[in-house]
């Protein structure tokens, strides 16, 4: 029904709870906790994507910044035993992309961090996502910053032989990610380079 709303942030009524204001309407929305931080000042605009919940008593807005914010959040209602508090709840404690690595690299630990959301639960998730989520999805934005035109399938190649190389030193799949997430990789990178720039950002987590 509503793809997103654009208006005043008039009200922060709880960390995971807002009102916008648009044409004199006040709509309230609920949001992620770790949005709060990324919002801007109450008085000034704000874009939220939304979902409308229906239910027999109420209808309920939920909000996020981004429109991926809102697909992976459509993705988790859809596993069976999580609904939209519970898919809020996982969104509150890591981000879309955490979210990413922790499916693809069998993290259920991770996942299940969130309130309410117990290992077996987060176990299901990762079965029924993971054909559904990409880690090309989760370097999106940093390859969109790469200057020259690349082959994706070379870069593929190169970061998962970096996972693998991280892995093997002892690090988990989702800290590999995480960490290579941030490193620019071009096609003049050569894996023992990446490992380097990988090895002295560890050394900081």
């Amino acid at each position: 029904m509503y793809s997103y709303i654009k208006g005043e942030l008039s009200e922060i009524v709880a960390e995971n709870h807002i009102v916008v204001e648009n044409g004199g309407i006040g709509y309230n929305i609920y949001i992620p906790g770790q949005v709060l931080s990324l919002l801007p000042g109450v008085g000034e605009e704000v874009k939220i994507y939304t979902y409308l919940c229906v239910r027999e008593d109420a209808f309920i807005l939920y909000g996020f910044l981004t429109r991926d914010d809102l697909n992976v959040f459509k993705l988790l209602i859809g596993v069976s035993g999580i609904g939209p508090k519970g898919a809020l709840a996982i969104l509150s404690v890591m981000s879309t992309d955490d979210l990413r690595f922790a499916v693809l690299s069998d993290d259920a630990k991770a996942i299940a961090k969130a309130p309410g959301v117990g290992n077996k639960t987060a176990q299901r998730l990762i079965i029924e996502l993971k054909d559904k989520l990409s880690l090309e999805d989760a370097f999106e934005q940093k390859l969109s910053h790469t200057q020259e035109a690349v082959s994706g399938n070379g870069l593929k190649g190169i970061r998962n032989e970096a996972v693998e190389a991280l892995v093997s030193l002892g690090y988990s799949s989702t800290e590999a990610l995480k960490v290579l997430r941030d490193i620019e990789i071009t096609e003049d990178s050569s894996v023992e380079d990446i490992l380097k720039l990988a090895l002295k950002q560890m050394a900081f987590l």
